[in-house]
């Protein structure tokens, strides 16, 4: 899928068919949050922090997003996707004399560094024509003040209704929108000292505004329109997912972290949960998270918070971004099956966990689902426990394993995005067969990097067994059996693959793999 998202069309390429399905991807992580300024409500990929600054302007006080990138990438990310969400934020207002009226401007991109500004000419235009004009939007750098980005539109209109009317012409804008009322007469040009062939340009008569601190609501968003989270319906990947603190001292709450687990849940990604401001002891983080009911094997937790080496009066620092570069770093180095306390993956020195951890509370907060931050070798913290939220509440206790967890979900989301061409299949055997082949050869490519503990996994596919008596639905069924590295028991999952999605489920009655090898079918 092409790096660019446009509102209103989602491109989506499949993978074609029987193309061998890669297993060593890159892991990519998504940031939803209050930034100074860039689009609303777009997901914009990012592969540095001066990218960051570029597009959505430095670190502020307003927002721990900038923090939270900055760490991500310090510790080790490279794709990054960042959803700027805001509440009741305003863009910049450019006004355009025209004859008695004004044609009233309005920037795309809310927020107080927003800087963009107009100029109207008529060059090559008749002077006999009244009605048309050329306009110039431009946006300044608020540090620099160079010009970053610059549109030209010729010959508009300044009557709704024709077929160049300026309105129309700037949906496509991403600088500015014209707003009601409309002028009645076209905008004068905007000559610098009166000087008919040079124009001068025109800045907001009024400000844009940063808006109030976010709402659970400003995160969760629409998915109809999509925004919030939902404006993530625009990409097609996504493996982690972190709702930075959306002011100092205030936390995401609990309905943002419900609706971000159930979106997890559906897109087949790891939800990465802050450990809230007020608890101070391991007894108020296991407390706590049983009060609020996390218990779901797509959710991260962690305990306590860092604090900056050498401030020990700051505040103390939620680190969800930079366990999440961290998690992108030990993908490429040592495989989503390991556990995340390995060698060179601490965080940086000027970090420090915010409190020490005993051996006894260790135990406790990891059977409470969460991992914990503890001093580590050459005094750089780790996270240690390799735990999901998951307390049981799956089937499969082996879901409460973070490196499981995630292995499972690499290895459905491979096989569903590499299977797409299936639906689109005639039903038989020889279907079947070629997706067999193809997740095989894919298992056989996991196990060669130590994913799993021996080779007697199971690949059975049943193609049509989803179809519908109507004949609405064509769909294929693949079964996986495969046993983990680290895991006690073997996992078994079973595929339903339609033109839809990918539907996944445990397996209550999967073939064993407790035969000798060669057995095993596959």
């Amino acid at each position: 899928m092409s790096e660019a998202a446009d509102h209103g069309i989602t491109v989506t390429e499949i993978a074609a068919m029987d193309q061998s399905i890669g297993v060593s991807t890159e892991t990519t992580a998504a940031f939803v949050g209050r930034a100074l300024r860039g689009p609303l409500n777009t997901p914009v990929l990012l592969r540095n922090f001066g990218e960051y600054r570029r597009r959505f302007g430095d670190i502020w006080a307003g927002s721990s997003l900038g923090p939270a990138v900055k760490h991500f990438f310090e510790h080790g990310g490279e794709r990054l996707y960042v959803v700027r969400v805001v509440n009741n934020a305003r863009g910049a207002m450019i006004c355009l004399p025209a004859s008695g009226s004004a044609a009233v401007l309005r920037a795309v991109e809310p927020g107080s560094t927003e800087k963009i500004r107009a100029a109207v000419d008529y060059d090559a235009i008749d002077d006999a024509n009244e009605e048309l004009f050329n306009l110039t939007l431009q946006r300044i750098d608020p540090e620099t003040g160079l010009v970053v980005d610059q549109e030209l539109f010729r010959k508009l209109s300044y009557k709704e209704g024709a077929k160049n009317f300026v309105g129309d012409a700037l949906l496509t804008s991403t600088l500015a929108h014209l707003e009601h009322p409309y002028p009645t007469h076209r905008p004068e040009p905007t000559l610098k000292d009166g000087r008919r062939f040079e124009s001068s340009y025109v800045v907001p008569v009024q400000a844009g505004t940063d808006g109030a601190e976010l709402t659970d609501y400003d995160l969760i968003g629409s998915r109809k329109a999509r925004t919030g989270l939902f404006a993530l319906e625009e990409i097609e990947k996504f493996d982690l997912l972190y709702l930075p603190p959306p002011s100092k001292g205030v936390d995401a709450g609990p309905a943002a972290i419900l609706a971000a687990e159930l979106y997890c849940r559906l897109r087949g990604a790891m939800l990465i949960v802050d450990p809230r401001a007020e608890w101070t002891t391991p007894e108020e983080a296991v407390q706590g998270v049983y009060d609020a009911g996390y218990a779901s094997p797509n959710m991260l937790g962690y305990f306590p918070r860092v604090m900056h080496r050498g401030k020990p009066d700051a505040p103390h620092r939620a680190a969800g971004g930079a366990i999440a570069g961290l998690l992108c770093k030990q993908d490429r180095t040592y495989g989503s099956w390991q556990d995340i306390d390995q060698q060179g993956m601490g965080l940086q020195r000027y970090l420090r966990p915010a409190l020490a951890i005993s051996d006894q509370d260790c135990h406790l907060l990891n059977r409470a689902g969460l991992n914990v931050v503890r001093r580590g070798p050459a005094g750089r913290a780790r996270m240690t426990g390799s735990v999901t939220m998951g307390r049981g509440s799956e089937a499969n206790r082996e879901f409460a394993s973070l490196p499981v967890r995630r292995l499972c979900l690499q290895i459905v989301n491979a096989i569903a995005t590499a299977s797409r061409w299936t639906v689109f299949e005639p039903d038989d055997a020889t279907l079947a067969r070629r997706i067999r082949v193809q997740v095989l050869t894919y298992f056989y490519g996991l196990d060669d990097l130590g994913a799993f503990a021996d080779q007697r996994f199971i690949v059975q596919c049943d193609a049509g067994v989803s179809q519908r008596a109507d004949n609405k639905e064509h769909g294929v069924t693949v079964l996986l059996v495969f046993h983990p590295t680290g895991s006690e028991e073997p996992i078994s999952l079973t595929l339903h693959l339609t033109a839809a999605g990918c539907r996944v489920g445990s397996t209550a009655f999967a073939p064993s793999i407790d035969c000798p090898p060669d057995a095993i079918p596959g």
